[in-house]
């Protein structure tokens, strides 16, 4: 067996911040620490910190008063921020970089009376909070059908904004829709989709061809994640999406496969090695890197820590 080792993988800049900030969050005021929604979308990740006392709540008043909330990296609506204020929470920001781009672009196309057209999946905790900076100019479109079900005036002002998460090539095709059917429309001056998640996709794209198998390394959840195991499936791959050894099957490999391992911009390493030393130990397999881009970002803790330390 052949192991193909993908790189970019794994942990964003986005992400490392997030669970740095809960790290350090932790370190300064104890447990029980409160965290709305999961500090990122990865299972195993959420389990270590639940095991360390921190309590993940959908709701602002599951927190007691006073408390101290970490805010996860796919960011919170303003309505958010005005419940736990209320609650007099200490408040931790460690939302994205990029995704307060997007939200920062629909509190600017709203002021300018704009009609925002955000491609995005309906529920996901990053459209919750974008659509919470402009709720009354925000319409959700998750793919080409939503776009032909449009119903706008031929004159109005409209714009687009994208989940940071999605399918490259599908959002360039919902893109295209909106243009077809709104030629005045306009967009962000960058694409919205983070580098990271183009990255992995593109590893995946440029990499799968060698592989007869793809394992990528995510939860359900994760939006990234299932986006590389689509892209895999797209081209004609079988592809597993799993968040630990735990739980990979021998039935879906011959002994003479290449398979590429990559991992969602969320999922640990750690979870990634211990796949590789599986398929070595169980296979017999030779590991390859094959790096399609290398990054270089960093984010900086949330300004409510920077400046704290641990007594």
């Amino acid at each position: 067996m052949r192991i193909i080792l993908a790189n970019p993988r794994g942990f964003c800049a986005g992400v490392n911040m997030a669970i740095e900030s809960l790290e350090r969050a932790i370190d300064l005021f104890g447990t029980p620490l409160y965290v709305y929604h999961e500090i990122v979308h990865n299972r195993p990740v959420v389990d270590r910190f639940r095991s360390l006392g921190v309590v993940f709540v959908d709701t602002i008043d599951e927190i007691p008063e006073k408390a101290t909330v970490l805010y996860s990296a796919h960011g919170v609506a303003p309505g958010i921020r005005e419940a736990a204020a209320a609650r007099s929470l200490r408040a931790i920001d460690a939302t994205c970089p990029l995704v307060t781009k997007v939200h920062l672009e629909a509190l600017r196309y709203a002021r300018d009376g704009y009609t925002i057209i955000l491609i995005g999946h309906e529920g996901h905790d990053e459209v919750l909070g974008t659509m919470g900076e402009a709720p009354q100019h925000i319409v959700l479109v998750q793919d080409v059908a939503d776009v032909a079900r449009l119903e706008l005036p031929k004159d109005v002002r409209i714009a687009y904004l994208t989940q940071t998460t999605l399918s490259v090539d599908e959002t360039q095709g919902i893109i295209a829709a909106l243009k077809q059917r709104f030629p005045q429309i306009v967009g962000p001056p960058k694409a919205d989709i983070c580098y990271a998640t183009q990255n992995r996709q593109e590893a995946v794209k440029d990499l799968c061809d060698m592989a007869e198998v793809v394992l990528v390394l995510g939860s359900q959840n994760s939006s990234n994640s299932n986006r590389l195991a689509e892209i895999a499936r797209s081209r004609g791959k079988k592809a597993y999406l799993i968040d630990t050894v735990k739980e990979l099957r021998d039935e879906w490999f011959q002994a003479s496969d290449t398979v590429l391992i990559t991992a969602g911009a969320s999922a640990p390493e750690e979870n990634v090695q211990e796949c590789v030393n599986h398929l070595r130990n169980r296979f017999g397999a030779e590991v390859e890197h094959r790096t399609v881009r290398e990054e270089h970002v960093n984010f900086p803790l949330p300004r409510e820590l920077r400046s704290l330390s641990v007594v």
